[in-house]
Parts: structure tokens; sequence; C-alpha cells
């Protein structure tokens, strides 16, 4: 047996692990984080999800062996985050890594049983892919809401996960969120896709969440996007590995 093959092995069996702790754990949770988002309006509407997150970094970390690095200190209060989206794992970890932050995500995850009425509850921000104007309208008016919670926004400015190496536009929504709130952008790199790839495999590795320098508000849109494109891609390098699935 080649060692290339036996770390995929291992790998194989540690996602197995992790996938099966997961989602026994969420069925548990999730459910929970959902009542008590019913019952308790408060403060307490925020400690499920982040309880949730938590028992997700613990698999990651202890089950899949998957560290996390944060270079940079991440601000309190509302700020406008954009981060980078390159697998599942980030998209979770949001939760665990702000505090109480409204998340825009895609539309389809709304429809998840017990975990679309939680998310819903947690105050997410639904959006679809096609950015009609009515949801971008929605998008906004959820947002203020947030903000005047004295919540942070995050989104995932690039508009969806990206594999490896990819660099796109950003999407139009990030612009009008950034007009519109009047708040300081957090751009945030991360290389979580050599780790979590879009397959069933994940390999233990370290993700490095990299904070960048705060952008103010009030700047003109060439500039702001040139600046953020710039930043949440900033440990996007070409001789980066791809991920490679030996089974």
């Amino acid at each position: 047996m080649t060692p290339s093959l036996l770390a995929t092995l291992v790998a194989l069996l540690r996602s197995t692990l992790f996938t099966i702790a997961f989602y026994v754990g969420s069925v548990i949770i999730v459910p929970l984080v959902l009542l008590t988002g019913w019952l308790f309006p408060g403060q307490l509407l925020y400690i499920g999800p982040k309880l949730w997150a938590g028992w997700f970094y613990w698999c990651a970390r202890w089950l899949g062996g998957i560290k996390l690095r944060v270079d940079g200190v991440i601000p309190e209060g509302p700020h406008l985050f954009a981060l980078k989206h390159e697998s599942a794992y980030e998209a979770i970890m949001t939760l665990w890594l702000f505090t109480r932050p409204a998340v825009v995500m895609k539309a389809e995850l709304r429809a998840i049983p017990v975990w679309g009425a939680a998310s819903a509850r947690h105050g997410s921000i639904f959006v679809d892919r096609a950015g009609s104007s009515t949801m971008l309208r929605a998008m906004m008016k959820a947002a203020q809401a947030a903000v005047a919670k004295g919540r942070p926004v995050v989104i995932f400015p690039e508009g969806t996960r990206v594999a490896v190496g990819q660099t796109p536009p950003l999407a139009a929504g990030f612009a009008g969120l950034y007009k519109m709130l009047k708040l300081p952008v957090v751009p945030i790199a991360l290389d979580s896709g050599t780790i979590w790839p879009k397959a069933f495999i994940k390999y233990p590795g370290t993700v490095t969440v990299k904070i960048g320098a705060t952008i103010p508000p009030g700047l003109p849109r060439e500039a702001v996007e040139a600046q953020v494109h710039a930043a949440i891609n900033a440990l996007q390098h070409p001789d980066r590995p791809v991920p490679k699935v030996l089974l």
C-alpha cells in the first residue's frame, strides 16, 4: 500500500467518524435550537446556534483532524464581514467565529426541514441565486433589521462556493449592502478548499482564516470591490494544491 493511499484511507475513516457524530448530534441539537428560538426570543436565541457550531468545530477538530488558525482579530459589533467561500466548513463556522451574526445564504437552505426554520428564526438572510429585485430588497431589509439590533452581517461576496484557485468577480448584492448599511467592511481570506473539498472525504490539516484590514464605508463601488476582492483572495496562490481523492 502506497503512503498516499494509506493517507486517503485514514482520511476516509476520520471523515466517516466525523459525519456520523456530527449528524447524530445535529439531529438532537437543531430541534432544540428551534424550540429555544420559539420559547426564548431574547439573547438565548443566539446560544443554540453557537452550541451547534461548537459541536461542528469539535467534531471537525478531534474526529476529522481539522485545525483552525485565525490570523488577526475579528472586531466586535456591527460590521459587514466579506468571506471567501471554498467549502461547507466556513458556512457553519460563521456561527462560531462571529457574535450573533446575520449570515447571507442561498434560499434553498431555507427548505431544509427543521434546520431551515431554526436558521430563519436565528435571523439568517436568504437570497436566491438569480438575484431577483424582490429578493434583493428583502435582503436589504433583513440586513438593516439585523444591524439595528447591533448584529454583524456576514456575506460571501463572490456569490457562491468556488473551487480552489478560482477568483470570480463579486456579486452585485455585496455593493448594495455596502452602500446601504454604511458599515466598515472586514474582508476575510481562507484556504479551506484544500482540506474540505466538495466530496465525502475531508483531509486532516489546518484551515487558515486571514482577517484583512478594515475598509471604511463610503468608498466608490469600484474601489471597495477591488479592495475586498484582493483581500479575500489573499491566500489564493498558483502553486496551491488541489485536493485529489484516490478512492
